[in-house]
């Protein structure tokens, strides 16, 4: 008997894997705080013999040198990847044991990157489940381009190529279980569903349907953005990223935040947009804790400048910190928590700005003012409402001065990047309206939307 426990990291979108028998387990793609990872195998009462990755990851930092150090397990990385720690390289076709009759079985699926490697478990002999890691994923596969501009092509192609691989060797019931693909950018598109095997990929996945030009054209025109942190990921991963440190960070006072902002420093509220908007400190930014703030403010922050969090809780604090160390802002400057009237000094009233709707929008009308978009391009392109400037957020930061004289309605898909725009704007004294909706709502509510 084997079990497989998957570990989701919803922040990033990715998932991480814990599989294997009554003693023994292996770690597939562990997250850098890898303590759940640890927990699911003391639930278990098995000791982790191996830690393995799929590849070098571009949009987190891995936690396997260190959990591999902390257990003792042996480190399986692909031959070919240039890194600066010791590790067991692995190839095409290598196979180590698990548990008894359970084993892992390499294969070889360039695409994501050049040197990505799948792993097929097996139970005596036959295969049972297939990490997939950034390969072959639910309805779709890994975008080929966060490597080398020059390769994109050829790994798209090696994508199509080891997507059949798959396919061909492994029977049709055979769980398909990726790392990417649950919101990650590092898929080339959204997965439709939690769950999926082979024989459902024959039938879904683009990669499996059409033919590789078909295929190569379709999924080089539609890869989307790719978060700026990105370039740090790969490098840091290379290297062998440092033990986590998530003790709480120093804790800063009315004036400290001051000073932090007057030298221009990132302050970070963590709070939820309907509190922010309603009073904050004047300056600070707003990346909601319950939202994509590893990969929004790793996107957006200048590499290495120093945040101050601010937060309505310990609990909050201590959640946000977990997720950032994941993409590589480690520790914190400084972070309060409570509510503004601890963070202001004394006799400073907190700063606010109004919430709408596309409602609210469509009843005040468009003219005079600045309809502000926020979302990606690939977004704009399904429907925009006719006249609005188009800046998205993770680049509204350095085009601030792009933005039209008068006051700005900002919008995105649902609320939280408008939340964030709003909050970059208010900070520099624009007056601004968070527009705190569904996209689907502003055709409803009589606003001119147009395709293109």
């Amino acid at each position: 008997m084997f079990f497989i426990d998957a570990i989701d990291l919803e922040g990033l979108g990715n998932r991480s894997y814990l599989a294997g028998g009554r003693r023994t387990a292996v770690a597939v793609d562990p997250p850098r705080d890898f303590d759940q990872v640890l927990a699911a195998a003391a639930r278990r009462g098995v000791r982790i013999s191996h830690v393995v990755e799929t590849h070098v990851h571009n949009d987190y930092v891995t936690g396997g040198p260190e959990l591999a150090r902390v257990t003792g397990a042996a480190y399986l990385v692909p031959a070919g990847v240039n890194v600066s720690f010791t590790r067991i390289p692995v190839a095409d076709g290598d196979t180590v044991t698990i548990d008894g009759g359970l084993r892992l079985r390499a294969v070889a699926t360039p695409g994501h990157t050049p040197h990505h490697t799948s792993y097929v478990l097996q139970e005596q002999g036959a295969p049972v489940a297939a990490f997939t890691g950034g390969s072959l994923l639910i309805g779709t596969v890994g975008r080929p381009d966060l490597v080398e501009p020059r390769l994109t092509e050829q790994l798209a192609r090696a994508q199509h190529a080891s997507a059949h691989r798959l396919a061909a060797e492994l029977p049709d019931e055979t769980p398909v279980l990726p790392t990417h693909g649950f919101g990650s950018f590092c898929s080339s598109a959204q997965a439709d569903g939690n769950a999926t095997t082979i024989g459902e990929e024959k039938s879904a996945n683009a990669a499996l349907t059409t033919g590789a030009d078909s295929f190569v054209a379709q999924l080089l025109a539609e890869l989307d953005d790719v978060p700026a942190y990105y370039t740090y990921m790969g490098p840091a991963n290379a290297a062998g990223p440092a033990p986590v440190d998530l003790t709480p960070p120093a804790a800063a006072d009315a004036d400290e935040i001051s000073a932090r902002l007057a030298a221009g420093e990132w302050v970070v509220d963590l709070r939820d947009r309907v509190a922010f908007a309603e009073g904050h400190v004047a300056g600070s930014f707003n990346f909601e804790a319950d939202g994509k703030i590893a990969t929004y403010l790793a996107w957006m922050i200048p590499w290495g400048r120093p945040v101050t969090l601010l937060a309505a809780s310990l609990e909050q604090l201590a959640a946000a910190q977990r997720e950032l160390v994941r993409v590589g802002i480690d520790r914190p400057a400084a972070a309060a928590t409570g509510s503004p009237r601890e963070w202001l000094p004394e006799g400073d009233r907190p700063a606010s700005f109004p919430r709408s709707t596309f409602a609210g929008l469509a009843a005040h009308g468009t003219d005079g003012i600045v309809v502000l978009d926020v979302r990606r391009d690939s977004e704009r392109a399904a429907g925009r409402i006719n006249g609005s400037v188009h800046i998205p957020v993770h680049e509204l930061h350095k085009r601030l001065g792009e933005v039209p004289a008068g006051t700005v309605w900002v919008h995105c898909a649902g609320g939280m990047r408008a939340a964030i725009a709003a909050s970059l704007l208010d900070a520099i004294g624009r007056d601004v309206v968070a527009v705190d909706d569904g996209f689907d709502a502003a055709e409803t509510a009589g606003l001119n939307v147009v395709s293109g």
